[in-house]
Parts: C-alpha cells; structure tokens; sequence
C-alpha cells in the first residue's frame, strides 16, 4: 500500500466515524422513541434529521464556561483524552480485507491499551472540577472501567488461544468455516457486558446517574468540551460494536452478493441498535450491586471459559 493510498484510508476512517458519531444522536432518539411508543424528533428536517445539525450548532454557540473553582488546564484537557483513545483503537480494526489504518500483530492489546487509556479522561475531568459530585463520579468510573477491564481481557484470551495470534485480520480469517460467536459464546457474552460499563452506558450508566449525582464526572462542562465527551461515548458504543463483530461475529464475512466493508458495517450498525436498546428497556443496578456481578459471576465465569478452552484446544492439538 503506498503512502498516498494509506493517507486517504485514515482521512476516510475518521471522516465515517466522526459522522457515525453525530448521526447517532438521531438515531438514538428515532429508536428510542420507536421503542417506548412516542414521537421523537419530528420538527427540524425530515424525521427530524437535522436535529443533529442544531444540537451541533448549539454546543459551538454556548457558552464555554470554565468555573473559577477548576484547575483550568487539566480541565481542559480532559475531554481530548477520551476522544483520541477511542480514535486511536479505531487504528487496528479491519473493514475489509485492505481498509485497514494499522494492522498490528499485538492488535488486542493495542486496543486493550487505549481503552485504558478512557479512565484517565473521567479521573482527570471529576478531579479538576473540584466538585465532590463530579469526583465521586468520576471515582466511580474510574473503579467502574478498571475492573471491567480485566473481564474484557481474559475473554479475549480465548478467541486469541483459538487464532494463536492477536492479529485482528488474522482472527477474522480464522472465522472463514465458523465464526467465533459459535466456539467462545461465553466469552462473547462477557465481553459484550464488559464494553457496555467500559462505554458506561445503560444499564451501566452509574458514573452518571442522575438522581444521585447531578450528571456525575462532566456536571461541570458545557460547550464544546461536554460535546466532547458526548462523541467519545458515541465512538465507544461504535468501537465495541466493531470489536465484536470483529472478533466473535465473522468481521467483513458474509455472502459474495454485498461488498466486504458492507457486512461490516451493517453487523456492526446492529450492534449499535442493540446498545440504544438497553437503554430504552432496563433499568440502572446499585453501584455495589454492579462491582459484586463483575467480580463473584463474571471473573469466575471468565476463568471457567479460558481454562475449558485451553483444555479443548489441547485436546485437539494432540489428536
């Protein structure tokens, strides 16, 4: 691939995902409002589809208030951190079999790494408010992503036994005859679970839940910087949805009669509409409650995984 043509893939990536992120506020709301059997937005275009034009319009034009009580800088920053990590995971996830920005052969704990890299984003942002609401939410968050980090982790791990690499186009190949949702369901599982409080969406919002924190670690922002991290969320929800069609659900696979990147997409844009369900359906779990499913049912059920696994995939190898 030469310089030029890998230029125009990255150009070309954060073009889509940038745009995946803005269209997804109407989409959200229409899927809502479909849902739970109400209008939604009806007025601003058709469908109401320039709804995210004037949400755009009205965070450029308010004001970018930043409190005298803050530590400007770090206030600053914070909301950058969270958009460029998820950016820079989009870096090793194949579209198709050559749009690819980098396809590394350490591609999931590249994307692990970056994910990490999210909780810098909420620590530093509830800190610097020097606001005890936006602290404790942020220390909520913080605790929230760590431990379901580790669960995301280790389900990978048997996906990675079964490929024997941790090259993401090398675990897309390896699901030419069957895809992996079929030979690690629970793992699937337990990584779809983990991604949706790494993204601290519903029912895994507590970071932010309203009726006991104001609006948790961002109450503080406005502007630009709190539509900061409104996009970082977006492109959270579309990352993990990448990473499990990617991983456990064929990537690009499918019938010869649409294009590559077209599967890819449209299993992922499912994904998607199975993250705004959740939101529509359930309702929010007690913190204590959250940490307690993670470490007594998902980390033992994860270590089952990887040990059965290991065992089948050592069994195979010496018959």
């Amino acid at each position: 691939m030469t310089t030029m043509q890998h230029v125009w893939i990255v150009l070309g990536v954060l073009f889509v995902l940038l745009n995946i992120a803005a269209g997804l506020i109407w989409v959200e709301r229409r899927m809502l409002a479909l849902w739970q059997e109400r209008l939604g937005p009806n007025r601003a275009g058709p469908f109401g589809i320039l709804i995210v034009l004037a949400d755009t319009l009205k965070l450029f034009f308010k004001e970018d208030w930043i409190p005298p009580f803050a530590d400007k800088w770090v206030f600053i920053t914070a909301p950058a951190i969270v958009v460029a990590s998820v950016l820079m995971s989009f870096v090793i996830i194949p579209f198709a079999p050559n749009i690819v920005v980098a396809d590394l052969n350490i591609g999931i704990l590249f994307f692990l790494a970056m994910s990490s890299l999210g909780v810098f984003s909420i620590i530093l942002g509830g800190w610097a408010s020097n606001n005890k609401y936006s602290l404790l939410g942020a220390l909520r968050g913080a605790s929230q992503m760590i431990a379901y980090e580790v669960f995301m982790g280790l389900s990978l791990m048997g996906v990675v036994m079964l490929t024997g690499s941790f090259k993401l186009s090398d675990i897309v190949a390896a699901q030419q005859d069957m895809w992996f949702i079929v030979k690690q369901p629970v793992a699937a599982v337990i990584f779809l679970i983990a991604g949706i409080a790494e993204t601290h969406r519903l029912p895994f919002d507590i970071p932010e839940a309203e009726s006991e924190l104001i609006a948790g670690y961002h109450a503080e922002y406005s502007g630009m910087k709190f539509g900061m991290f409104f996009i970082g969320e977006y492109l959270g929800i579309t990352l993990i949805s990448a990473m499990m069609t990617t991983l456990f659900f064929g990537g690009w696979l499918g019938p010869a009669f649409l294009p590559p990147w077209v599967w890819f997409f449209l299993k992922t844009f499912a994904f998607i509409l199975f993250f705004i369900l959740l939101r529509a359906s359930l309702p929010r779990p007690r913190y204590d409650q959250l940490m307690e499913y993670g470490w007594k049912v998902l980390l033992p059920l994860v270590l089952l995984n990887l040990l059965v696994t290991g065992g089948i995939a050592l069994w195979l190898r010496d018959h």
